[in-house]
């Protein structure tokens, strides 16, 4: 029997797939009777080292077993003298996911209760009507750096220089990563990492895929979808491409580390070499292929040597 994790932290990406885990953690922590702690604050990632401090005292005086999750770049709990989680994620191509997160502030999606007027009352109109692809062009703050520094910091932590686009912040990320994150998975390919959840952390996550499947919650989920989405000229998404070098080399990074889990735990992945500009828009298939053959280690004793970190 592998030991059991008894506190594990998603410090959940905004736009990336959040809101439909979220909806499926509330299910399990019913059905499985562990303790789901989340949090209203969700603009403020960044802490000060009292904060830090107040909030991993908080995590770790929670009810045990517990499954804490908020928007926050990463905390070193043994930093603070605190016992190490288990830490999960989910990233997404870094393009998509500011272009959902820029028609979401403005429009919002489709759950009436949230619209755009109540998450950015005061957003002028000018503002929220502005053409992406003048945004971009034009170099407005809202589309240059650092604000599309966005992904990495919430795997480098709360150091200053995690903030700052460069090679100091993607490397540090990347040794969070590995180890720091249990899994850190793609959202292009949701149902391989609800599986890999379901497998590395069945008492949290049992039959996550049966229920993320049901027709009942696929409703549910839809409901979070952003709306008046629209797509950038090839020219501004070019723009963009260049102005996320770090964050795309990060994202190409998790995503070949997630696919060669994917292949230990014997799922197929068509591991391609990256296109010189993202593949945006298009849909990739979300269902789990056959399984191969490969039995190069051992994987629980894998399974159980990062539960040990």
């Amino acid at each position: 029997v592998l030991p059991f994790p008894s506190q594990v932290v998603y410090n959940r990406v905004g736009k990336c797939g959040s809101r439909t885990v979220v909806l499926l953690l509330r299910i399990l922590s019913e059905k499985h009777g562990f303790n789901l702690v989340t949090s209203d604050i969700h603009n403020k990632t960044r802490l000060t080292k009292n904060e830090q401090m107040e909030l991993i005292k908080n995590i770790s005086t929670a009810e045990q077993p517990y499954l804490f999750t908020r928007h926050v770049h990463f905390l070193n709990f043994s930093r603070f003298g605190g016992d190490q989680p288990v830490y999960i994620n989910i990233i997404r191509d870094p393009v998509n996911r500011f272009l959902s997160n820029y028609f979401f502030r403005r429009f919002g999606d489709w759950r009436g209760e949230q619209n755009h007027m109540i998450r950015t009352p005061n957003m002028k109109q000018e503002e929220r009507y502005l053409d992406i692809n003048v945004c971009i062009l034009e170099n407005y703050p809202e589309c240059s750096n650092p604000r599309l520094f966005y992904i990495i910091p919430y795997f480098c932590g709360q150091h200053p220089r995690c903030r700052e686009p460069g090679e100091w912040a993607l490397e540090r990320a990347k040794l969070n990563v590995n180890e720091n994150f249990l899994l850190v998975g793609i959202l292009e390919e949701l149902e391989d990492v609800l599986l890999l959840l379901e497998r590395f952390l069945p008492h949290y996550f049992k039959d996550v895929l049966s229920i993320y499947k049901n027709p009942e919650h696929r409703k549910l989920g839809n409901l979070t979808v952003t709306v008046k989405k629209t797509v950038p000229s090839p020219e501004a998404i070019q723009i963009l491409y260049q102005r996320m070098k770090y964050e795309y080399e990060f994202y190409y990074y998790v995503k070949e580390q997630f696919h060669l889990l994917k292949r230990k735990f014997g799922l197929k992945s068509h591991i391609r070499k990256p296109s010189p500009r993202p593949e945006f828009f298009i849909p990739s298939p979300l269902e789990t292929e056959e399984p191969i053959n490969d039995e190069e280690e051992d994987d629980e004793k894998w399974l159980e040597d990062i539960y040990k970190r």
